[in-house]
């Protein structure tokens, strides 16, 4: 069946970087758009990053561009997030993301609903604290 695992949460300090990985398994990983979206304690999800099934082309969030920089091995079968110059904001659990086709859905409003993307991982954990 499909899984989706990430990793390379933590805790990092103001300005600092942080890689996620999400190792994909169970499905032709090259055939799907994949994103990453957050959730702040007490907030909605939010969506933060996507990519087309080929990695040819991405998008970002507002509030990321700049800073992050998603991209996927479609031969690993596993995509990643580069976070840089990170802030107390970016503070979450976040979440890799299958899409339904070849092409990310960024959600309306920069917010999604669970249903939106076909199967979640379980998320990574990441703190930015002085």
């Amino acid at each position: 069946q499909v899984q989706l695992v990430e990793s390379g949460g933590g805790l990092a300090q103001p300005g600092g970087s942080l890689r996620l990985s999400c190792a994909a398994s169970g499905f032709t990983f090259s055939s799907y758009a994949m994103s990453w979206a957050r959730q702040a304690p007490g907030q909605g999800l939010e969506w933060v990053s996507g990519i087309y099934s080929d990695g040819s082309d991405t998008y970002y969030a507002d509030s990321v561009k700049g800073r992050f920089t998603i991209s996927r091995d479609n031969a690993k079968n596993t995509l990643y997030l580069q976070m840089n110059s990170l802030k107390p904001e970016d503070t979450a659990l976040y979440y890799c993301a299958k899409g339904f086709d070849t092409v990310p859905w960024i959600g309306a409003g920069g917010s999604l609903k669970k249903y939106e993307y076909d199967h979640w991982g379980q998320g990574t954990q990441v703190t930015v604290s002085s």
